[in-house]
């Protein structure tokens, strides 16, 4: 092979020419004339270091600078996407020491924990909408931007269809760029699995107002579990028109996986005196596990501006999920409730198979004016959500369960119960209406922001035998927002929120005893204040914060255990973060949060003051980046994640101990046959540590070491 770039000035012209296509990413292909003030809008730019953009989009309050806004926030940019080789977008968002994970990769699902509560999968936002993207995980390869709100983001997006109070998830979708390209990505992943990923982009017209991007993934092999299999297939096309004041966009995703042994989960028993040492992580107690997940979703994007000062929006979407899989349980009810203490349990199988079908949608105007010396940005919308559930669950009886242990696991038992297509059990829809307006006096020092938003909940369930009506929620609420930022010098805020929202009740899991049945919407609210400083090249940030809302509590009764919620939990905690280049060679993240999970109100009152169940009380992640001076184009890179211990349950007997994750990287960018190419090499828990991912009974074992090399081609 002949490699045209060996040379330093070679190397230096391929990070030029990376270089525009990254900035090109970050700032056009959203509202390409500068009007769009909707969901298609100019990307605010990266900060320095480029892992972290200069703001973001909180739905009905717009797109803000992180100095503007009274919450706090965290952007991802697709730089850090890359270079940390994130497969979904569960890798990127743990760089946040207020995100943690309850799972690991490959297993069923990327399920979230932010400031001490749960967020699912399912509460995910597309480009401001909820219910459109994997309910099990969210690919990355077409991902522009990750938006984490921290704390409750029912009024700035709606009501999440999980009910999650502890923060949102919001991702940019890539769009076309002026630059063309094609870029070709082979990838491998310990042990086996193998990839390639393509990324191609082009605008056409006089004024290149039309654009088309295509990305594409296709993976196959064994990654992170012993004799599994990790199969995806993924497409994603966006078109978009960026006009003089019509702006429009087309999303069409299909993600599909297949995924042989995925990464079990446990319930231990809630009365075990210590917490078993973790097994093998790339060894599988269930094994012989398939899982099949197929989801497609088409959306489009539409914004007008009337005038120069009023602009009208709107989008919706369509999605279809599935899956289809083998469904172990170590809860055998009226036998076992789960592991022991030396790993022992009763195994039983099953099938669980189901379908989601979600329609999601927006409309609203949006308008900047001034009264005398108040520059106002008002915005008006109504959303709207609408699910229909099913699923077909067929278990062997409690007599066909086999003994177990995670140690030496035994072969699944043959499901002995017929296969059936799945079945309605639940309607769910979300309708809200909201009026936000940000006040901005004496040349942005200070910001007020006041809304109020009126949400309807309404949950139907269904005998699965009849199909007949068997349960019905309705709820309503207006929900108040309120925010201030104060900023006595151009590069420090300091900011207060106070916020409320009416979140949609669980559906209940299949391994409790009240399966399938809906939990009552809920309300929860938050107030926080804190302080931003930008030091020219390093912004850091502090928040105080506080959110309570109903426990989601598990109760042991004849057979097993029920879910439900009981009490209330309330969450304090201090956030402390900075991010940005500390040397012109040197940029990084770090963040550290500390959390008081309480209970305020528990059914036992002898538990009142206790930590919630599987929620630690300290976090923080730390990443740094270095260009190496002796080799242009090599950057070495590490993250460090930790965090603290945390009791199985709210009777805070038992705790889990605490974890530290070491990863470390390096990129190369050179020319080869006078195109760009990076080369990618990360290693993940470089050495290899055991430990539990938790959310209290409910367990898994973190990912093992795992090595991911990968080579961008770009034409």
């Amino acid at each position: 092979m002949a490699w045209a770039g060996s040379a330093s000035s070679a190397r230096a012209q391929a990070e030029t020419q990376l270089e525009e296509i990254s900035v090109a990413g970050s700032g056009t292909g959203y509202g390409r004339a500068g009007q769009g003030v909707g969901l298609l809008r100019d990307l605010p730019p990266p900060y320095a270091g480029g892992q972290i953009a200069r703001g973001g989009s909180l739905g009905v309050l717009g797109t803000k600078d992180v100095l503007n806004t009274p919450f706090s926030t965290t952007n991802f940019t697709q730089q850090i996407i890359q270079d940390q080789q994130a497969r979904t977008v569960a890798d990127t968002l743990v760089n946040d020491s207020s995100v943690r994970l309850t799972t690991a990769g490959n297993g069923f699902s990327d399920e979230f924990v932010i400031r001490g509560f749960p967020v699912q999968a399912q509460d995910v936002g597309l480009n401001g909408l909820y219910g459109l993207v994997s309910s099990n995980r969210v690919a990355a390869q077409y991902i522009e931007r990750i938006e984490l709100l921290k704390g409750p983001g029912a009024f700035m997006y709606g009501i999440p269809p999980g009910g999650s109070v502890g923060g949102s998830i919001n991702i940019v979708t890539k769009r076309a760029l002026d630059v063309p390209f094609v870029q070709v990505t082979p990838q491998f992943i310990s042990a086996g699995n193998f990839g390639l990923h393509l990324d191609a982009s082009t605008r056409a017209g006089d004024n290149k107002e039309w654009g088309i991007r295509f990305n594409g993934l296709a993976r196959t092999g064994e990654a992170t579990i012993n004799d599994g299999n990790w199969q995806t297939g993924l497409g994603a096309l966006s078109l978009d028109y960026q006009g003089e004041r019509l702006r429009w966009a087309l999303d069409v995703i299909s993600q599909n996986d297949d995924t042989k042994n995925f990464r079990p989960q446990v319930n231990f028993l809630p009365d075990i005196p210590f917490i078993p040492r973790p097994p093998d992580a790339r060894s599988n107690w269930y094994p012989g596990t398939l899982l099949k997940q197929r989801d497609n979703t088409v959306a489009t994007f539409l914004e007008y501006d009337l005038t120069d000062w009023l602009t009208a929006y709107g989008g919706i979407g369509y999605r279809a999920g599935s899956n289809n899989q083998t469904f172990p349980d170590s809860r055998v009810f009226g036998i076992s409730n789960g592991v022991d203490a030396l790993g022992n349990f009763r195994l039983i199988n099953a099938y669980y198979d189901s379908t989601s079908n979600s329609v999601s949608g927006n409309a609203g105007v949006k308008a900047r004016f001034d009264t005398g010396f108040v520059n106002h940005s008002m915005n008006l919308v109504f959303t709207g959500f609408s699910r229909e559930d099913a699923y077909a669950y067929i278990a062997n009886s409690a007599g066909e369960s086999v003994p177990s242990n995670i140690y030496d696991p035994s072969p699944l038992p043959v499901v002995n119960g017929e296969r059936i297509a799945p079945r309605r059990y639940a309607d769910t829809t979300l309708t809200s209406v909201a009026l936000a307006d940000t006040m901005s006096i004496l040349d942005d020092t200070v910001l007020l922001t006041a809304g109020v938003r009126y949400q309807v909940v309404n949950q139907r369930g269904y005998d699965q035998t009849t199909q007949a009506r068997t349960s019905e929620y309705d709820a309503d609420a207006v929900s108040p927002l309120a925010g201030i930022v104060f900023k006595p010098w151009k590069n420090v805020s300091l900011y207060a929120n106070y916020a409320e929202g009416l979140s949609s009740g669980t559906v209940v899991a299949q391994n409790y005893v009240n399966r399938g049945s809906i939990l009552a919407p809920f309300k929860s609210d938050q107030q926080e204040v804190g302080i931003k400083v930008d030091w020219g090249t390093v912004t850091t940030t502090a928040a105080l914060f506080q959110i309570s809302r109903p426990e989601l509590a598990e109760t042991v009764v004849a057979g097993g255990t029920t879910l439900g919620y009981n009490g209330e939990q309330r969450n304090r905690g201090l956030e402390l973060s900075a991010y940005g280049a500390i040397l012109p060679s040197l940029r990084g993240f770090g963040s550290v949060t500390f959390l008081r999970p309480e209970l305020t109100k528990p059914v036992n009152p002898l538990q009142r003051g206790n930590d919630a169940a599987g929620v630690p009380d300290l976090t923080a992640s730390a990443g740094l980046e270095w260009d190496t001076p002796w080799v242009p184009g090599l950057a070495l890179n590490g993250r460090v994640l930790y965090t603290s211990g945390s009791y199985l349950t709210s009777a805070n007997t038992v705790r889990f101990p605490d974890w530290t994750r070491v990863d470390l990287g390096l990129r190369y960018a050179t020319l080869v046959y006078d195109r760009p190419t990076v080369f990618r090499f990360n290693v993940e828990n470089v050495a290899d540590d055991r430990y539990w991912l938790t959310t209290g009974t409910f367990v898994t074992v973190g990912s093992p070491r795992t090595f991911i090399a990968s080579a961008s081609f770009t034409f």
